[in-house]
């Protein structure tokens, strides 16, 4: 429960962003975040509003031309520019409520070219709660979500040895950090791990060293989650290991969403492949941890 509510919005005009109320009243007490989803993000139209107060908007050309906002071509359009990212700062808007760049920005949204879009909203509040995104939003067809929540157990799965002073494994003795990527993958996907050769699906198996463990836990929080929430989760993790434990580690894996039109931090996400985006955690009873990063093939390296 400790992850609260996030909401989805259906045809929310993007002007209602860029208001002075919006900005004054979530974007400045906390951290908010907003993403489309129903959009596809290589064909249509997407917008990202991040924890920073960073609006991310990627348009297709015609789109683009019209808002009139300045922008540049999206580093995957290739030869032929068929999209354009336009980033407005929200905060710097707020300090200059009076000026030609707010009116310009607000006359583009509301008249010149108004965009709705289906949004997921969260918000992180830092002070007394006076208002909500429920309330706030009440006059558009908002409702409110939790995050699902599965947990399940593995039995008898073979499992890769870890050293947490070996990141690159060593031979006979520990896996490497890429090995364990690899293998958490197949896990959290339910493949098979012991190459069969009758088995047309899965080719793979586990790197070796590896140990058999009795059961394992696997628990998939899915759905538009904070990073504040995020690093509590990590913080009840890392308490596990307060007592004694016969683990050896636990990890956190984070997903990004595929149509982000961003991916670490204010970065580009590609489209033309599979839309990968995530980092994961490996912390040991040790209290040492790994740090996973990954994106797909066409992204920038996370920082």
């Amino acid at each position: 429960m400790a992850f609260g509510p996030y909401y989805s919005v259906k045809d929310l005009p993007l002007h209602e962003l860029i208001t002075h109320e919006f900005i004054n009243t979530f974007v400045k007490k906390g951290s908010c975040s907003a993403l489309t989803y129903n959009a596809n993000i290589d064909e249509d139209n997407a917008a990202a509003l991040l924890p920073n107060g960073k609006l991310i908007l990627s348009l297709d050309k015609d789109t683009y031309e019209e808002t009139g906002l300045q922008g540049r071509p999206s580093r995957y359009s290739g030869r032929k520019i068929m999209k354009f990212i336009v980033s407005i700062d929200l905060m710097d808007l707020s300090f200059h409520p009076a000026s030609k760049k707010y009116e310009r920005v607000s006359w583009a949204f509301k008249e010149k070219k108004p965009l709705r879009f289906d949004f997921l909203l969260a918000w992180h509040q830092t002070g007394a709660e006076e208002s909500t995104l429920m309330s706030y939003f009440s006059s558009y067809r908002i409702q409110e979500h939790r995050p699902k929540i599965a947990v399940s157990s593995v039995a008898d799965l073979q499992c890769p040895v870890l050293r947490s002073s070996e990141l690159g494994g060593q031979p006979d003795t520990a896996c490497s950090a890429l090995e364990l990527f690899d293998w958490l993958g197949a896990v959290f996907s339910h493949a098979e791990l012991n190459n069969e050769p009758d088995s047309f699906l899965s080719s793979y198996c586990c790197p070796q060293p590896s140990t058999v463990v009795a059961r394992a836990s696997l628990c998939t929080v899915t759905g538009f989650i904070l990073p504040e929430k995020i690093c509590l989760l990590l913080e009840q993790l890392c308490r596990y290991f307060d007592e004694p434990k016969l683990a050896p580690w636990v990890t956190l894996a984070v997903q990004g969403f595929a149509d982000s039109p961003v991916s670490w931090r204010e970065n580009e996400h590609g489209f033309r492949r599979g839309g990968e985006h995530l980092y994961n955690f490996v912390i040991f009873n040790n209290r040492d941890y790994w740090l996973h990063m990954a994106v797909g093939a066409d992204d920038d390296c996370p920082p």
